[in-house]
């Protein structure tokens, strides 16, 4: 019986909730190691040498212990042939990513920036997903009248859209009404048995961070 990926973070999403995503929308079972709750036990992963380059996330899969959030992405990805069947929509994919990866990082940051940047940058997100990100995708998916961004093979483009669809929700919860195409595309993709389930209730997919996970997170990395 095949090992279950051990995932090392804290408990909540940071750069570890997309691979969470990946897994789940992969059927892949996975197990969260010991929540990362003190700076002390961040220092026995730095002093064990776990971390090739002192961060997390990291992954314990398939005998390998993998950091960098993208490298266990793309390995994710590709074992689960969830990445595109050639190297042009590998490239593809790697650019509809590239994108929601920069709208995400956006809100990611947000609640950990100081009250007075907090107006600005909530507007800020506002408008470069209406603006500049959804604008993209909503094009493609009308462009080519195909129900997935990519050769027309759910790939994991699809999935990053949907989390960052959802995230935006979370900010402003009718970003999407001038984006027929997407909301679809919404419907569509949280239908997926696998999707599905990750977004019942109880599942593996985390809450927004609230303030006491961000004190806990500061501890954690001397932030």
């Amino acid at each position: 019986m095949a090992t279950k990926p051990k995932l090392y973070y804290f408990n909540g999403r940071g750069r570890m909730e997309t691979i969470r995503w990946l897994l789940a929308t992969a059927g892949v079972e996975f197990e969260e190691a010991e929540y990362l709750e003190t700076r002390k036990q961040y220092e026995k992963l730095l002093q064990d040498g776990s971390l090739l380059f002192q961060q997390v996330p990291m992954v314990e899969i398939d005998g390998m212990k993998m950091v960098q959030t993208r490298a266990i992405l793309n390995y994710i990805a590709g074992k689960h042939n969830l990445y595109g069947k050639d190297l042009r929509e590998r490239a593809l994919i790697d650019m509809y990513v590239e994108g929601t990866t920069d709208l995400m990082g956006m809100i990611m940051i947000l609640p950990l920036q100081p009250p007075e940047a907090k107006e600005k940058n909530f507007a800020l997100i506002i408008e470069r997903a209406t603006t500049r990100y959804f604008p993209v995708y909503e094009k493609v998916l009308k462009d080519h009248g195909q129900q997935f961004l990519v050769g027309n093979q759910f790939s994991w483009a699809d999935v990053q859209l949907l989390e960052a669809i959802l995230m935006a929700e979370e900010c402003k919860p009718d970003i999407l009404s001038p984006f027929p195409q997407l909301q679809a595309f919404k419907g569509r993709l949280s239908n997926i048995p696998t999707i599905k389930k990750f977004l019942q209730p109880g599942s593996q997919r985390k809450p927004p961070a609230d303030d006491k996970l961000i004190a806990q997170m500061k501890k954690i990395f001397n932030i």
